[in-house]
C-alpha cells in the first residue's frame, strides 16, 4: 500500500510539474504577444509622428524658399535699377567729357594761333630794335659799346668822390662789425670754457710715510738711488725735506715711471738693485696701460666714438708730454671743446672741428722718433689710419704752415690760440726766454738787406721783412736758409723754429 502511495504522490508531482511548465509557456506567450502589440504600437505612433513632422518641415521649406526666392527676385530688380541710374549717370559724364575735350581742342588751336602771333610780334619788335640801334648808331657815329662806355666814364667822372666815399665807408663799417661780431664769438666761446690752467714742471714729489726710508732708498752706498736712476733715466733727489723725496726729469714719462716705482718699493718695503729693476719694468707697464686708458678717455670725452685704437694709443701719450709747461692732451682736449663751440657758433662741421682740435697735435708723440715737424708727422700719422681728409685739412694748418682750406682749418688754429693764451696755461723762464728771442733777432738783422724782423709763436718762428730793391727772390730763400744754418749753429732751443723771410712790393696810389 505504501508503494503505490508514494508512486501516486511521484505521479501526480510530475502532472503538477509538468501541468506548471505548460501554464508558464502560455503565460509567457501571452506576455510575449502583449509586449509585441505594444512595441508595434510605439514604432505605428514614431513613424506617424515622423511623417507629420517631415510634412511640417516640408511645408517650412517651401515657405522659406517662396520668400527667398521673392527676396532675390525683389533685390535683383532693386540692382538692376541702380545699374541703369549708373549708366545713366555714366552717359552723362561721357557726353560731358566729350564736350570738354572739344573746348580744349578748340582752345588749344586759339592758343597755337596766339603763340605763332606772339613770335611774329617778337621778331618783328627785335627786328624793329636793331634797325633803331643801328640808326642810333649812324646818328651818333659811335657802336654800342663805345657808348654805354663813354656813359660810365661820364658817370665816373661826375660821381668819383661820391663813389669813393660811399666805398671807404661801407669797408670801415663792414670792418667795424665783423671785428665786433668775431670778438663776441670768440668772448663767449672763452667764457663757456672757463677752466683752470697749471703748468707742469720739471720736477715730481714723492711722498713718504717716514723720514727713516730716505737711508733705505738710498742704500749702501748709494747702490739703491744710483739702480733707480740708472734704471728710471731721472734723477733723484733726497733732501732734508720732511716727508717727501724729489725725482728731477724733462721727461714727464720717466719721471711718472721712477714715481711709481718707487711708491711700488716703499709699500712692499724691499728696496734692493733686483727689486727697483722689477719695480720700474711694472710700472712701465702700468704706463703704457694708462696710456691707453687716457686716448680713450680723451675720446669719449669729446664724442670720437670712430677713431682707431692704435691711434687712441698715439693720442694718450701725450698724456705725458709737455709744450712749454701745457699738458699737450689736456691742451688738446680743451681746444677740442672750443673749437666744437666756435663751429656750432660760425656754422660749421662740428665733428670735423673737434676731431681736427683733439689730433691737431698728435705728431708730438713720436716727434723725438721721426724726422720732422710735428704738423707734418701728424699728417702722416692721420693718413696712414685712413682718417677723414677734412679732419686732415682742419689740423695741419694751426701753425700755418699749410693754407686755411676750410672753415674748420681756421677754427682750429683759433681754439689753438685761445688755449696757448690762457693766463698761466704756458710758462718759460723768463731769462731764457728773452735771451733766445733778442738772440734770434739779433742773428736775423745781422744780414744785409732786413729791415725788420719780429721773433714770434714763443720763440718758434722768427719773421724777417727784407727790403725788396735789395733782396731778389733767389737772394731771399738763400737768405733763409743762412739765417736756419746760423740759428742751428749758434743758439740752443726746444723743437724747431721757422724762419720766415717776406720780401714784398707794395703800389700806393691816391684818387683824388
Amino acid at each position: 500500500m505504501e508503494n503505490q502511495f508514494f508512486i501516486l504522490v511521484i505521479a501526480g508531482g510530475a502532472v503538477l510539474f509538468v501541468g506548471g511548465i505548460a501554464l508558464g509557456y502560455l503565460i509567457r506567450q501571452l506576455i510575449a504577444r502583449r509586449r509585441k502589440s505594444s512595441i508595434e504600437a510605439k514604432l505605428k505612433k514614431l513613424i506617424d509622428d515622423s511623417r507629420a513632422e517631415a510634412k511640417e518641415t516640408l511645408l517650412s521649406a517651401k515657405d522659406k524658399a517662396v520668400k527667398m526666392v521673392e527676396e532675390a527676385t525683389h533685390e535683383a530688380r532693386e540692382r538692376e535699377g541702380e545699374f541703369k541710374k549708373k549708366e545713366e549717370r555714366i552717359d552723362k559724364r561721357e557726353e560731358a567729357l566729350d564736350r570738354k575735350l572739344t573746348s580744349l581742342d578748340e582752345k588749344e588751336k586759339d592758343l597755337e594761333t596766339k603763340i605763332e602771333r606772339v613770335k611774329s610780334i617778337k621778331t618783328e619788335v627785335e627786328a624793329a630794335k636793331e634797325g633803331m640801334i643801328k640808326e642810333l648808331e649812324r646818328v651818333a657815329k659811335m657802336t654800342k659799346e663805345d657808348a654805354a662806355g663813354e656813359l660810365i666814364k661820364r658817370i665816373e667822372k661826375d660821381h668819383s668822390e661820391d663813389m669813393i666815399s660811399r666805398i671807404r665807408k661801407l669797408e670801415t663799417t663792414g670792418l667795424e662789425e665783423l671785428d665786433r661780431k668775431a670778438k663776441n664769438i670768440l668772448t663767449t666761446v672763452i667764457q663757456r670754457l672757463a677752466s683752470s690752467t697749471a703748468s707742469e714742471v720739471t720736477t715730481t714729489t714723492v711722498s713718504i710715510p717716514s723720514d727713516d726710508l730716505k737711508g733705505k732708498i738710498i742704500g749702501k752706498e748709494g747702490r739703491n738711488i744710483r739702480a733707480l736712476e740708472r734704471a728710471a733715466g731721472v734723477e733723484i733727489i733726497v733732501d732734508d725735506t720732511p716727508g717727501a723725496i724729489v725725482i728731477s726729469g724733462f721727461d714727464p714719462v720717466r719721471r711718472h715711471i721712477a714715481k711709481n716705482a718707487l711708491e711700488n718699493l716703499i709699500a712692499d718695503g724691499r728696496i734692493q738693485p733686483a727689486r727697483i729693476e722689477e719695480a720700474v719694468d711694472k710700472a712701465r707697464q702700468d704706463i703704457e696701460r694708462q696710456v691707453k686708458e687716457a686716448g680713450e678717455a680723451a675720446a669719449y670725452e669729446i664724442g670720437a666714438f670712430d677713431l682707431d685704437p692704435r691711434l687712441l694709443t698715439l693720442l694718450g701719450r701725450m698724456k705725458f708730454r709737455t709744450s712749454y709747461g701745457q699738458n699737450v692732451l689736456l691742451h688738446s682736449i680743451e681746444m677740442s671743446h672750443l673749437a666744437g663751440m666756435l663751429a656750432e657758433e660760425l656754422g660749421g662741421d662740428i665733428q670735423i672741428a673737434k676731431k681736427g682740435a683733439l689730433l691737431h697735435d698728435i705728431g708730438k708723440a713720436v716727434d723725438h722718433e721721426v724726422q720732422g715737424t710735428h704738423v707734418e708727422i701728424g699728417r702722416r700719422i692721420l693718413q696712414k689710419f685712413n682718417v677723414d681728409n677734412r679732419i686732415v685739412q682742419a689740423m695741419q694748418s694751426h701753425h700755418e704752415e699749410y693754407p686755411y682750406e676750410t672753415l674748420e682749418s681756421i677754427i682750429v688754429q683759433t681754439a689753438d690760440a685761445i688755449s696757448a693764451s690762457r693766463p698761466g696755461a704756458r710758462r718759460d723762464s723768463v731769462e731764457n726766454y728773452l735771451k733766445r728771442l733778442g738772440d734770434l733777432e739779433a742773428i736775423a738783422n745781422s744780414f744785409p738787406g732786413v729791415e725788420k724782423c719780429y721773433a714770434i709763436q714763443a720763440g718758434r718762428e722768427v719773421r724777417i721783412f727784407v727790403t725788396p730793391e735789395k733782396v731778389s727772390d733767389l737772394e731771399a730763400r738763400e737768405r733763409a736758409r743762412n739765417i736756419a744754418q746760423r740759428i742751428e749753429t749758434e743758439l740752443k732751443y726746444p723743437g724747431e723754429i721757422k724762419v720766415h723771410v717776406i720780401r714784398e712790393t707794395r703800389v700806393i696810389d691816391y684818387a683824388r
